[in-house]
């Protein structure tokens, strides 16, 4: 089964622009995203809309695809980005979408929603996670 990681990231954030060229640890939160993922996957890509990120992502060595700017989601940026990337013939069984600014992503999370692909009957899946606080419900 072949999966590969695209991660979405958009410069214009509504409530903090630039967040994924933010520094964190001396490290914009995009490259800690992609290095987490990278050492799990074969294929990780980086799409984005905005040169800064493209840029970014290329002098850490590694990988963008430039997608358009008039995506409402992540969503259809991974899909407008998988088209590009792989047209038709060598698409990928599983496809992640993993967003740039998630840093602290647990791969063995990731390596469970892949487990789920092993059944052919599912063609969709995502990570939750129960909410046992107040607290953390409006966090």
């Amino acid at each position: 089964m072949k999966a590969v990681v695209i991660i979405p990231a958009r410069y214009n954030s509504l409530r903090f622009p630039g967040k994924v060229l933010a520094d964190l640890n001396g490290k914009p939160i995009v490259q800690h995203v992609y290095e987490r993922v990278a050492g799990m996957m074969e294929e990780v890509y980086v799409a984005t809309d905005d040169e800064r990120i493209s840029a970014a992502v290329t002098s850490f060595g590694g990988k963008a695809v430039m997608t358009s700017s008039a995506h409402p989601s992540g969503t259809d940026r991974c899909a407008e980005a998988c088209r590009l990337l792989y047209g038709g013939s060598s698409r990928p069984d599983v496809v992640l979408n993993v967003q740039a600014d998630e840093p602290f992503i647990e791969t063995d999370a990731l390596q469970s929603l892949i487990a789920c692909f092993r059944d052919e009957k599912i063609r969709i899946a995502t990570l939750a996670r129960r909410i046992d606080s107040t607290a953390a419900l409006s966090d």
